[in-house]
């Protein structure tokens, strides 16, 4: 994975920060936004380049929730099963969307690095339960149903795309 490509951008991000110890998590940031998640390696370079150790630099990464040392999806879907939420029936909408993906307790990512399902305590629109978001876009009152119709579409884009 650590090509001249990569190491090229996390230099570039360096370089946009500095080297000081006290930008490592806009260095951090930069970097899983660039990759969708902070792989090993590049967490190794930064540690070297920047002379800090890798504990500190893991200790970081993990934690901070923001922060993801496994490979998220194009499409991060968050459901909300706050109180309001959960009474309004998320769950089955959590159930559809792991079904429809083919996701497990342990595999929230499917293996296209397509989508990223996550449970969150609360996405703060309980006035649109059940709510989810997408990639910080938020659907209110939404259905299983309504939820694959939002998915089915996304699925469009993509192959639009290519």
């Amino acid at each position: 994975m650590f090509t001249r490509e990569v190491k090229g951008k996390v230099d570039s991000i360096i370089s946009k920060y500095g080297k000081d110890q006290s930008v490592i998590i806009s260095i951090l940031q930069e970097v899983q936004k660039e990759y969708r998640y902070l792989p090993q390696d590049v967490l190794e370079y930064i540690s070297q380049v920047m002379d800090i150790s890798s504990a500190k630099i893991y200790g970081i990464a993990t934690f901070y929730e923001y922060f993801s040392l496994e490979p998220k999806g194009k499409y991060i879907i968050k459901i909300c099963d706050g109180t309001a939420c959960h009474v309004r029936k998320s769950i089955p909408i959590l159930e559809a969307l792991k079904k429809e993906l083919s996701l497990t307790e342990g595999k929230t990512t499917t293996d296209d690095l397509l989508f990223t399902v996550e449970t969150v305590s609360c996405l703060g629109a309980c006035g649109l339960a059940p709510v989810l978001t997408i990639n910080e876009k938020v659907y209110g009152s939404m259905t299983p149903e309504s939820t694959l119709e939002v998915l089915n579409e996304l699925r469009g884009e993509c192959k639009s795309e290519n």
